[in-house]
């Protein structure tokens, strides 16, 4: 008897979140027609999040998508260095992110201080930064790449020197591809760094027939053991044109809502139960709604940081992603 009450509390409690969402959703639907906006959402997002995008990728797409609109104000479900790049790209329009909190350790890991001295160190180089950096760091670089176009970004380089930030594990795996000379700093993402060779081992073994999949912004042990490696996008679109009916898949566990999208019939294991992004998921509908409703917050980046970090991002848009 106590667990049918329980099972129907359940059930009501769920009808009456259904029912909120959905008015969240009706009162998105109807600020973005008024401020003719559009929704843009990482894969890392939140289901409900990516529901209602208008365009989801991610960083590469994101940024191409940021760059060609004609919507007067975007609203980036992201974090704050997307925000900031979608600004850069577009100064004379509004910018929206729905918290502000949503920060990136990564990005946090290279300052500008700590870059000109390397800069110095090595005056022959070139800068090449992961998008996943701040509008002041970009400010520093010399172009900028995602995990989707970096080893057609380094070879676009008229330079054997090649100062890489912030992401070790990605600039380790870039190195293979080329000869030239990568000074590579000591950054990493929390989120992926986390996934151990045993975790994936463990599962290996346990499903002998799945493939694994992996973003390189894993450590590079990790990496090793991938039967694909590559960006977001590419990962979807490998799974999604592959004959294999499972995967152990090693990134943000928020791509698997696109990945059972795709793909119903296929079966997907995350490698571990920690690869969850706390600054992405911090959005949900209530903040999107309020954002539009209040316009705030806002994304502003400095005239003179914009300008220099502007070519940075129209360099790296300019070269061919390979998923």
């Amino acid at each position: 008897m106590l667990r049918e009450v329980y099972s129907k509390m359940e059930a009501l409690a769920l009808a009456k979140k259904e029912q909120r969402n959905q008015e969240l959703r009706d009162k998105i639907m109807r600020l973005k027609k008024e401020r003719n906006a559009i929704i843009l959402a990482h894969y890392y997002q939140r289901p409900e999040i990516q529901e209602i995008a208008d365009f989801l990728g991610d960083s590469f797409g994101l940024a191409q998508k940021a760059a060609t609109t004609d919507a007067d104000v975007i609203v980036f479900c992201g974090v704050h260095f997307m925000g900031e790049s979608a600004k850069i790209l577009n100064m004379d329009k509004t910018v929206l992110i729905p918290d502000e909190r949503a920060g990136c350790p990564m990005a946090d890991m290279v300052n500008v201080g700590g870059l000109r001295k390397l800069k110095a160190q090595h005056p022959n180089a070139k800068v090449v930064a992961y998008i996943n950096t701040s509008a002041d760091v970009k400010a520093e670089t010399d172009i900028c790449c995602t995990s989707s176009n970096a080893k057609n970004v380094i070879e676009s380089i008229d330079a054997e020197e090649i100062i890489w930030v912030p992401d070790k594990n990605l600039g380790n795996w870039v190195s293979q591809f080329t000869d030239k000379n990568m000074i590579i700093w000591e950054g990493y993402c929390n989120t992926h760094d986390q996934l151990t060779v045993a975790d994936v081992q463990a599962l290996k073994d346990e499903h002998p027939d799945a493939q694994f999949v992996v973003h390189p912004e894993c450590r590079p042990e990790v990496v090793a053991l991938g039967d694909f490696v590559g960006s977001t996008t590419g990962i979807l679109k490998y799974c999604r044109e592959s004959n294999h009916k499972k995967f152990i898949v090693g990134t943000e566990d928020g791509v698997g809502y696109k990945l059972r999208l795709d793909s119903p019939d296929k079966e997907f294991i995350f490698a571990s139960k920690y690869l969850v992004c706390p600054n992405m998921k911090v959005n949900n509908l209530k903040k999107v709604a309020d954002c539009l409703e209040t316009m705030q917050p806002q994304i502003y980046v400095p005239e003179e940081i914009a300008d220099k970090a502007r070519t940075s991002l129209e360099r790296m848009l300019s070269v061919e992603a390979v998923q």
